[in-house]
């Protein structure tokens, strides 16, 4: 979507598949310099404290590839979840859906000088 990457996860993810995940994001990144990354996680149920690490370490690796990553859809139970695990997932914005997720893209990037 423009130069914003959109990921919908559509299935629990396992530890293989979140490292794979993390490693073709990279390349994405790097390849079209998107400037933005959108994680749908709104068909998760389960997030373990693996996932939200990874989650937290896509949003690393997207920022020192000049892109931000913002995490929307997630559920009440996978918030408690994360919580509960003591993972703050530092450094990951968060949105409640696609569009207001969007919408935090659009002025970080205008916040960081980018013309959308």
């Amino acid at each position: 979507m423009g130069s914003t990457l959109l990921v919908t996860i559509q299935v629990d993810m396992q530890d293989q598949t979140a490292l794979a995940l993390q490693d073709d994001l990279a390349d994405r990144i790097a390849k079209t310099g998107a400037s933005g990354v959108m994680i749908d996680i709104s068909a998760l149920e389960i997030v373990d404290s693996f996932v939200g690490r990874m989650l937290a370490s896509i949003s690393g690796i997207a920022r020192i590839l000049s892109a931000t990553t913002v995490v929307v859809g997630m559920q009440p139970a996978v918030a408690i979840t994360l919580v509960e695990l003591g993972l703050s997932l530092d450094g990951v914005k968060t949105a409640l859906n696609v569009e207001r997720g969007l919408a935090l893209l659009d002025r970080a990037r205008k916040e960081a000088g980018f013309v959308s």
